[in-house]
């Protein structure tokens, strides 16, 4: 079997900066590259790269299922059964197409594998018996609608093979989800234990439903080098631009230099979450942290954490903020929080604004109008919410933002004027006026209460040593969420309680100097 081009990368655990395209990006980068090469040879190439990833995926599988489509991805998974069945497998093939409808690569692709003694069976015929692989190219970036028919049929017989031991790999997409949003389609939906991207490297598989249904994540780019896309994947160079601040400090720093964070939050009840997001400020590498509590609460010193200096919020809002101070709003703060947001959302120079300060802003249209109009006056603004919160924000349901959450944070950067940070699985990261960033690292691990408040209090403290960079609040929120899913074991397991967080993003954060990290 002759070597492909370039050969498939991991996305999942390569940390390398990785450009991701759309449908309609990708399909513009495909007919280029089919413009300049040879009639068939990108179909040929895709199939190759497929047939050499699925014998490394699974190099003592005998016995192989491949489902084909009707279009190019179909074509591609017949390529690959050529090639697999030339290497000693033992090949079933299914072909839901119709011979005069092929588009001409697909029907290239049929040709080949007829002439090379491959049968084709018809919908409805998968193997009598469960194989060791499965191969799924029944559909690729034209998924728009749910599954029906012969389709729907085989997507459930691939998740019938896998509950009896078969290893489903997909080709591109996984069949029946959306390549852009990550959005399932409707069920069935495959769940792959691994998806190869072809040519381009697909947003929807990094977001949203996107992650469980493609498994662990490939990309071969069959010799083609695309230009900038869409959208990338955050990598361990945002968390060490991120951290930039305290990592290349002059000897001769002082405490000022890394700014003041103030964590205003800590209503009665909630005086955990200030604390939590307070520590993680401090650990982050702001200078200073103090812990304002609201509602006339006061978050009790604890003796783990001397270093945080605790003030009431009602001392702090009589004099004017200092222009270093660096703000984080919302962990814990109750209903009271409301009361003091009008002085944050006019004074705070640097604000990250979670949680109970989130929903205060959805509920009020003269703190939106406030929190819009904070770029205007020449402050910067970070907003963390999750689903439901940006929901609330947008005025929609917590469906829609799920639905795409690429369009949701994007909307809300623009609404608001904001670096907006989408958490959830995929975190997506979206400003104004630059590229969407979507976050490769973390796991189930991290859901639990108080994980967010430490990405907000982190965030806030690498932002402080930032100093004033302009692109502080986009790099210091990019890299605090590579920082945070990278700080819990990628795969699922009990939960990594908040208050070890911090500390554990930490060490993760030391790591990054060493050569290997």
């Amino acid at each position: 079997m002759p070597n492909s081009p370039s050969g498939p990368v991991p996305l999942l655990q390569n940390d390398a900066a990785t450009w991701l395209h759309d449908s309609e990006a990708s399909r513009a980068i495909e007919a280029q590259a089919l413009a300049c090469r040879p009639a068939h040879a990108l179909i040929e190439a895709a199939g190759l790269a497929v047939a050499r990833w699925a014998l490394a995926q699974a190099p003592h599988a005998r016995h192989m299922w491949v489902a084909a489509g009707p279009g190019n991805n179909g074509g591609d998974g017949l390529v690959a059964a050529r090639w697999l069945a030339e290497h000693g497998r033992q090949v079933h093939v299914t072909w839901h197409g119709q011979p005069d409808a092929a588009p001409a690569d697909a029907a290239h692709a049929r040709a080949a594998a007829l002439a090379a003694g491959i049968v084709l069976h018809p919908p409805g015929a998968p193997p009598p018996t469960p194989p060791d692989l499965v191969i799924d190219a029944l559909l690729g970036l034209g998924q728009r609608r749910p599954l029906g028919g012969a389709l729907a049929a085989a997507v459930n017989d691939m998740a019938a093979c896998a509950r009896r031991g078969s290893r489903v790999l997909a080709v591109d997409v996984p069949t029946g989800l959306c390549a852009d949003t990550g959005r399932r389609l409707g069920e069935p939906c495959v769940q792959a234990h691994a998806t190869l991207c072809l040519l381009t490297a697909k947003p929807g598989l990094f977001t949203a439903h996107g992650r469980d249904a493609a498994g662990d994540i490939w990309f071969d780019d069959l010799g083609v080098a695309a230009a900038g896309g869409s959208a990338r994947l955050a990598c361990a160079a945002d968390a060490r631009a991120a951290l930039a601040g305290r990592r290349l400090a002059a000897h001769a720093s002082h405490k000022g230099r890394f700014g003041d964070v103030l964590v205003v939050g800590g209503a009665p009840g909630m005086e955990g979450a200030a604390q939590l997001a307070a520590t993680a400020a401090l650990r982050a590498g702001a200078g200073r942290v103090y812990v304002c509590a609201v509602a006339g609460a006061a978050v009790p010193p604890h003796a783990a954490w001397p270093e945080l200096m605790h003030r009431p919020w009602s001392a702090v809002q009589a004099s004017a903020l200092p222009g270093s101070a660096t703000v984080v709003c919302g962990c814990g703060g109750g209903d009271a929080l409301g009361e003091s947001l009008p002085c944050l959302l006019a004074q705070a120079p640097r604000l990250v604004l979670d949680a109970d300060g989130l929903n205060a802003v959805a509920a009020d249209a003269a703190l939106a109008r406030a929190l819009a109009g904070r770029a205007a006056r020449g402050h910067t603004t970070v907003l963390t919410p999750h689903p439901l919160e940006a929901a609330r924000l947008l005025g929609v349901a917590s469906t829609e933002v799920q639905d795409d959450r690429w369009a949701a944070a994007r909307e809300l950067a623009r609404r608001f004027a904001a670096v907006v940070v989408l958490k959830g699985a995929g975190t997506v990261i979206a400003s104004p006026d630059a590229t969407a960033v979507v976050n490769r690292t973390g796991s189930a691990r991290l859901a639990s209460a108080g994980t967010g408040d430490v990405l907000a209090g982190w965030i806030g403290g690498c932002w402080s040593a930032q100093g004033t960079a302009v692109s502080g609040a986009l790099s210091a929120a990019t890299g605090s969420v590579w920082l945070h899913g990278r700080a819990v074991a990628a795969d699922a397991g009990l939960p990594l309680p908040a208050s070890r967080l911090a500390e554990a993003m930490a060490v993760r954060a030391e790591a990054l100097g060493t050569p290997d990290g």
